[in-house]
């Protein structure tokens, strides 16, 4: 069974930093591309980030692009999301997919990662003074 578990989130100060965790079993989360995802209070959910496999190939939304670092824990098998300078309409749940592509296409596969697929319980990050 394909599991992704979201950790990491909590509670801090506008200019934080937080890092966060996407841990997989059941896939070899390597092959995979993987995307992360917020979804803010009464908003829709939307897709932030996105690595290739290999880690070669990165894409980040404007609203994260600058602030956010996506890489992998290969030790883990899972992924991470580095989070500096955090601000309060960063407050949202944050969740992680993967998705198997035969070619690199960011906005494309966080498309396909969002319409597919269950969602994880997601890790609550909070941004506030």
């Amino acid at each position: 069974q394909v599991q992704l578990v979201e950790s990491g989130g909590g509670l801090v100060q506008p200019g934080d930093s937080l890092n966060l965790s996407c841990t997989a079993s059941g896939l070899t989360l390597n092959h995979y591309a993987v995307g992360w995802f917020r979804q803010a209070p009464g908003k829709e959910r939307e897709g932030i980030s996105c690595i290739s496999r290999g880690d070669s190939d990165t894409y980040y939304a404007d609203s994260v692009k600058d602030r956010f670092t996506i890489g992998r824990d290969h030790g883990r098998n899972g992924a991470y999301l580095q989070m500096t300078g955090l601000k309060p309409e960063d407050t949202a749940v944050y969740y992680c997919k993967a998705r198997y592509y035969t070619q690199f296409n960011p906005v494309q596969l966080i498309d396909t990662m969002a319409t597919s697929g269950s969602w994880g319980q997601g890790t609550q990050v909070t941004v506030s003074s």
